[in-house]
């Protein structure tokens, strides 16, 4: 069964891959570079879902391939909502790392802690353009944002080393793999959707 995973962004394709490995014994699993693919799809959606759905069709269609994309980002409650879907080019273009953080620090700048409420969320979308077979699951984890970064950064996820984790009171970069593997939205979101996934195999 090949599987592409539609993302170029190394540190989530890592993920993603270890999400999906058990999902079929003849699973063949390919990335974009795999393919060569570079472009991207205009992001038009107005949220995750809308997002996710739209790049896994367009990858999918681009592929041949079934087809695993997701959109997520960061919604904080003061600022209604924001950046949301815009979590990635808050900044006015495909920010790194280090822009997307000082930029959030700076729209916080004076807020207090108590008042940085903010929620990290994923929609994973499955799309099989053979047949049509379409799934989206959602995952969400609840926390605020800190009053700086912190000291251990983890590439490809500018969001997650500003994000306290409420359940665990600690920045989601510091938690324990343990504490990962119960908290990471993706994971949730991924677990949800492979069940899915499974099942509409059998049928």
């Amino acid at each position: 069964m090949p599987l592409l995973l539609a993302t170029h962004n190394k540190a989530k394709l890592e993920e993603l891959k270890l999400g999906t490995a058990n999902l079929s014994p003849t699973l063949s699993i390919f990335s974009l570079d795999d393919l060569h693919i570079s472009q991207d799809p205009e992001e038009t959606g107005k949220t995750f879902l809308e997002n996710s759905i739209l790049k896994a069709k367009y990858y999918g269609k681009l592929s041949g391939l079934p087809t695993i994309a997701d959109d997520g980002g960061v919604m904080i409650d003061i600022l209604n909502g924001e950046p949301g879907v815009k979590s990635k080019r808050w900044v006015g273009h495909d920010g790194t790392d280090e822009e997307l953080m000082a930029y959030t620090l700076l729209r916080l700048i004076n807020i207090p802690i108590e008042k940085r409420l903010a929620c990290l969320q994923t929609v994973i979308t499955y799309f099989n353009p053979l047949n049509g077979t379409l799934f989206s699951e959602t995952g969400k984890i609840s926390g605020h944002i800190a009053l700086r970064a912190s000291s251990r950064p983890t590439n490809g996820y500018p969001y997650r080393s500003l994000f306290i984790v409420d359940k665990y009171h600690k920045y989601y970069d510091e938690l324990t793999d343990e504490e990962h593997k119960k908290t990471n939205h993706r994971r949730i979101a991924l677990e949800r959707l492979i069940k899915k996934i499974k099942v509409n195999l059998i049928q």
